[in-house]
């Protein structure tokens, strides 16, 4: 017996052109910034030039992310290409772990020889680049960040913006002071700061692709919770993972007590992950306890289980759970103590 919940919309026409936006802005000053970074020797300049060139870049597949996963879901694909979202913003985080390695040789070098930088142009140009990196952040914080794909471009465009002040402050140093280092120093705090933000786009694409539970829910608790459902036996096989960022997924086999209504229980247990836990997309298979075959050994009755057992309550001798609690009770997890 199954229950399938879905909710797979992807707001694509808005974050498409929020992000289109962002993508015109940023490609038109790359061109300028490379340029005159070129023509006043600043390091600080041509690494952010090369960093709005992987932001162009994540944009593109940002984009391109955005339309795959609106692709119903067809043949073998059964959830569609959701999860192009997260290739997506795994590359971004990637990409920027790669530019930070270069931005630390390179900065490391100009600390050891600096060259001559022109520090005025580098000022005005770092100026210019934060208002066009201000105005681009702002057209990606309006698309939807809930999804990993739009958070990785998002990280990009404003770990740049964080590169254009910290280049104006060397541009201004230089100027002032005549210290050439500055701007080196600049692409350091750069690298450090892309370290950070390609380090965390990694880490949560990482969970999605070896379907983690979402940050947000403990599967011991809610498998607590859920045997503590009135009418409920016995929870085991819960799975819950996310098919793409913010888009959480469950299944789990439910053994409901002999004089139980199972579609009863079904429903409570849907209204518990529903409300709680906002878990849309769910499949529950449910059996009452009495149908399902044990060996005669005490085992558990599937082949290959997956994980704890959870009961409503504390365990009895031969493994069975006492008698059902009221509906909420915490669960006990089978060859543990009850809470």
């Amino acid at each position: 017996m199954g229950a399938h919940g879905h909710g797979h919309g992807v707001g694509v026409g808005t974050d498409r052109r929020w992000l289109g936006a962002a993508l015109g802005l940023i490609l038109t000053f790359m061109v300028g910034e490379f340029v005159v970074g070129l023509l006043a020797g600043s390091l600080a300049l041509i690494s952010d030039s090369a960093h709005m060139l992987t932001d162009a870049a994540s944009l593109v597949l940002a984009l391109v992310a955005i339309r795959l996963a609106a692709r119903p879901a067809r043949g073998g694909y059964t959830y569609g290409l959701l999860r192009a979202e997260i290739l997506s913003a795994q590359a971004n985080g990637i990409t920027l772990l790669l530019l930070a390695v270069w931005f630390v040789y390179e900065g490391v070098e100009r600390l050891l020889a600096p060259p001559e930088v022109a520090g005025l142009l580098v000022l005005v140009t770092a100026l210019v680049g934060i208002v066009v990196n201000l105005a681009a952040t702002w057209c990606i914080s309006r698309a939807d960040r809930s999804s990993l794909n739009v958070e990785g471009a998002f990280q990009h465009i404003l770990n740049d913006l964080f590169a254009f002040v910290a280049t104006a402050v060397a541009g201004l140093v230089v100027v002032l002071t005549g210290f050439d280092r500055a701007d080196a120093i600049a692409a350091l705090v750069v690298a450090a700061l892309m370290v950070k933000a390609g380090w965390g786009l990694v880490r949560e694409s990482g969970r999605i692709f070896l379907e983690a539970a979402p940050r947000d829910v403990d599967p011991d608790a809610l498998g607590a919770r859920l045997a503590g459902v009135a009418g409920v036996a016995e929870v085991h096989d819960l799975h819950v993972w996310e098919i793409t960022s913010g888009k959480p997924a469950l299944s789990a086999h439910v053994l409901v007590r002999p004089e139980a209504d199972c579609h009863e229980v079904q429903r409570a247990i849907e209204a518990v992950l529903r409300g709680e836990h906002g878990l849309e997309h769910t499949t529950l298979q449910v059996d009452h306890h009495e149908d399902v075959a044990l060996p005669a050994d005490g085992a558990d009755h599937c082949a290959d289980p997956h994980g704890p057992v959870h009961l409503p309550g504390p365990l009895l001798a031969g493994g069975s759970a006492g008698p059902d609690g009221p509906a909420g009770s915490a669960g006990a997890i089978k060859g543990q103590p009850a809470p």
